[in-house]
């Protein structure tokens, strides 16, 4: 698979973002969730994936991996890194989002208008009750206290074992911190106080009714029931939404069924 070397731009804040390009063909912008990294092999082998059809830009969001990470941090300041990864693509581009990145993917379509020609977005983690905005609340001031006293290592395993988080079983994560990138992960662990940001918002239902960009909401079979309600919920107020649920998947989705749905919708 074609890949080229590590390439920045500077985003609208001055913030410079790294990113990687795979394969040929519509540029597709790929924007990972919370503990992702542009060099972390799942994350590679995904963008190698899609990059049988697409020409994808592979980006570490701020404050991981290679880029800068400018404070105070910002959600609008993501959607500003979107629109400096669209431009460098040509000025109109293809989104996908997973997870924290369907958030931001889905708020930057709604912001940045024709530069974006399609969006596709699974499980889309917004809160959908009071309960649960509650519980996110408590495990960003948790994550928040680890932070400020240092202990990285102690606030990504939370994140990845809480079941407001991740939810990930210990066994797993053990097996996590043995891989060579463990390192690249802990040292992006202030970036959880972000993403817990982003995905304490409640979903913009009524905003999305004068959204007029196609869009493609995914869900996995087996993903947890809020993504299930909030993607209903979202499909049902956009005028030109598909739904799909994917049969067999969870939230850590197969690329292979992943690129099977972009192929289908975006090129169509």
């Amino acid at each position: 698979m074609e890949r080229y070397s590590m390439k920045t731009v500077q985003s609208k804040d001055g913030t410079v973002l790294a990113y990687d390009m795979f394969g040929s063909g519509p540029a597709l912008i790929f924007i990972t969730g919370a503990t992702c990294f542009r060099t972390f092999e799942p994350v590679i082998h995904d963008a190698q994936i899609f990059a049988q059809a697409f020409t994808v830009y592979n980006y570490d969001r701020r404050g991981r991996g290679d880029s800068g990470n400018t404070l105070p941090y910002r959600i609008e300041r993501e959607i500003e890194d979107i629109e400096a990864m669209i431009d460098t693509a040509g000025g109109a581009a293809y989104l996908y989002g997973h997870s924290s990145g369907a958030i931001l993917a889905l708020e930057a379509a709604m912001e940045l208008g024709d530069k974006v020609k399609k969006l596709v977005i699974y499980d889309p983690p917004y809160v959908h009750d009071e309960t649960y905005q509650k519980e996110f609340k408590e495990l960003s001031d948790k994550l928040s206290m680890l932070l400020d006293s240092g202990k990285k290592e102690e606030a990504i395993l939370l994140f990845l074992t809480d079941p407001t988080g991740v939810g990930i079983p210990g066994e797993v994560v053990t097996g996590m911190q043995q891989l060579p990138h463990w390192k690249t992960m802990v040292a992006l662990a202030p970036t959880l106080v972000y993403d817990t940001a982003i995905a304490s918002r409640y979903a913009p239902i009524k905003q999305v009714s004068q959204f007029t960009t196609p869009t493609h909401i995914i869900v996995g079979e087996h993903s947890p029931t809020s993504m299930h309600e909030i993607a209903a919920q979202l499909s049902e107020g956009m005028p030109h939404a598909k739904y799909s649920k994917l049969t067999g998947q969870d939230h850590l989705v197969d690329p292979e069924q992943i690129l099977e749905s972009l192929t289908s919708f975006l090129k169509q």
